[in-house]
């Protein structure tokens, strides 16, 4: 998925599209609710903090060994890491409680949820359906030596290709867990697509940070992250070994998020 801009801040579609459902959400909630004279939105509330916090368990719980090795990435949400299944699972639970508790909460909770199901996986699908059609983008970067590099000559085993730059801290950040993976992960080709900054800018950055890493190339003019839709840095794109796009990640990744979706780029062959 790509992202939307509003004002000076850029979003991932997806999460977008979460907000949008939530919202749904309660405002049919509220109007359904209004009609029988009650309020579900405190149970709506409890709902949706109950599926946050099991589906974010149970995600830890699947990729343990990978976060205890850095306990605080545990509470560290902001790497996309959970289950949803485990989340939906969660509020079907809660709403079945609750409308066994109180009848008259049974329509306003299954209309605001079936509302909310039809907005998120509606437009997800059509945007899944979208993305899955897409194929490596046609954009030529360049070595730090100056050579130009077709990134589709690069293709032919899955392939994760990561737009980043020296001045975006979430980019630093992850960085690190990134050239970790292109060390273990051989089967997997990584490239690492500057956005914007000169090779000697580049250059000095990975000298200071200690870090080595294979098929560092400059997109200058931000072609690649013109043609995927995306303003925000860092994104993450994972590619099949047919070249074909797979998954897309806008936001930090931590290794185990980075892991699943290797995982989930391997069964795609």
């Amino acid at each position: 998925m790509g992202s939307i801009t509003v004002g000076p801040f850029a979003f991932s579609l997806d999460l977008a599209l979460i907000f949008a459902a939530v919202a749904i959400i309660f405002v049919v909630a509220k109007l359904a609710g209004r009609r029988s004279g009650i309020d579900p939105e405190p149970a709506l509330w409890k709902m949706l903090i109950a599926s946050a916090v099991t589906s974010r368990i149970a995600f830890v719980l699947a990729y343990f060994d990978t976060y205890r090795q850095a306990p605080l990435s545990i509470v560290d949400i902001r790497d996309g890491g959970f289950m949803p299944s485990v989340g939906i699972a969660t509020a079907a639970v809660m709403a079945a409680w609750f409308s066994w508790r109180k009848k008259e909460w049974r329509m306003p909770l299954a209309l605001s949820l079936l509302a909310g199901a039809f907005v998120w996986g509606g437009i997800s699908a059509v945007v899944l359906l979208n993305d899955k059609a897409r194929s490596m983008p046609q954009v030529v970067l360049t070595t730090l030596e100056g050579r130009s590099v077709p990134l589709e000559s690069l293709k032919g085993q899955p392939m994760v290709v990561n737009l980043w730059a020296t001045w975006c801290p979430p980019c630093r950040r992850e960085m690190p867990v990134l050239r970790d993976a292109q060390v273990r992960d051989q089967d997997v080709v990584f490239v690492f697509a500057n956005q914007g900054e000169s090779a000697d800018k580049v250059r000095k950055y990975l000298d200071s940070e200690g870090l080595s890493l294979g098929n560092v190339l400059l997109d200058p003019t931000g072609e690649l992250a013109r043609q995927i839709g995306s303003r925000a840095m860092p994104t993450t794109l994972f590619f099949d070994g047919k070249g074909r796009l797979a998954d897309t990640r806008i936001g930090e990744l931590s290794a185990a998020t980075l892991a699943q979706r290797i995982e989930s780029l391997r069964s795609s062959r």
